[in-house]
């Protein structure tokens, strides 16, 4: 995982989950049709069958990337919170593939056969607990955690910044199962923000030539 690769992914993982969400949003009306009533929602994905799994399947690509993007990532310091990133953005990766892909593996068949109680317990259990709660945890975390190893050294405070904000607002997902006010529209700011970072990041990692600051090791630090 060189520089250039990684730089690639995290703008390929960027692009293609905002193509995809706003796909959605356009034929599915996506994420808010989830507020409906479930024989509303698989009416509607019957309508739209074809274009909603196949969004949903470049959503999970997109979630997917995220796996190698910890690992070219976590190449870029050897602090400590950089080796703890790379298994919380892997784990990040593995959760939300397995809430989005509900949507071409079960939810079709849950939609043909009208079976409403396996469609909300998938739901509930995949989507709402794995996906988004635990998947809103994990990305925050992992965001931090690569601020704090990479520090404002990296690239300046905007970098840390803007990747603090965003991370902050993608945590606040995790209360939205209380239906505390506000927290859906703080969770999408922090992704539309997460989304930039992203972007930044990679065009960061393009057009900066000098490595990283790394720490020095304990025996070098003991010579000196």
């Amino acid at each position: 995982m060189t520089r250039r690769a990684t730089a690639a992914l995290l703008l390929t993982a960027a692009v293609l989950t905002n193509i995809a969400f706003t796909a959605l949003g356009s034929v599915f009306d996506y994420p808010d049709i989830l507020q409906e009533p479930t024989d509303v929602i698989l009416a509607s994905f019957t309508a739209h069958r074809s274009a909603v799994v196949g969004w949903f399947v470049v959503l999970a690509l997109s979630a997917a990337l995220f796996a190698p993007i910890a690992l070219g990532v976590g190449r870029l310091s050897p602090a400590r919170a950089m080796r703890i990133a790379v298994p919380v953005g892997i784990a990040a990766a593995v959760v939300q593939v397995a809430g989005l892909s509900r949507w071409f593996l079960l939810v079709p068949t849950y939609a043909a056969d009208g079976n409403i109680s396996a469609f909300e317990t998938a739901h509930h259990v995949l989507g709402t607990l794995i996906g988004e709660t635990i998947g809103y945890a994990l990305t925050a975390a992992w965001t931090l955690l690569v601020l704090a190893a990479l520090g404002r050294s990296f690239t300046g405070w905007w970098f840390v910044a803007l990747g603090a904000v965003s991370a902050t607002l993608i945590a606040t997902g995790v209360l939205s199962p209380l239906g505390v006010p506000g927290v859906d529209f703080a969770n999408f700011l922090g992704y539309v923000l997460w989304s930039v970072w992203l972007v930044a990041f990679a065009v960061v990692l393009l057009w900066r030539r000098r490595p990283v600051p790394t720490a020095p090791s304990a025996r070098t630090a003991a010579a000196a």
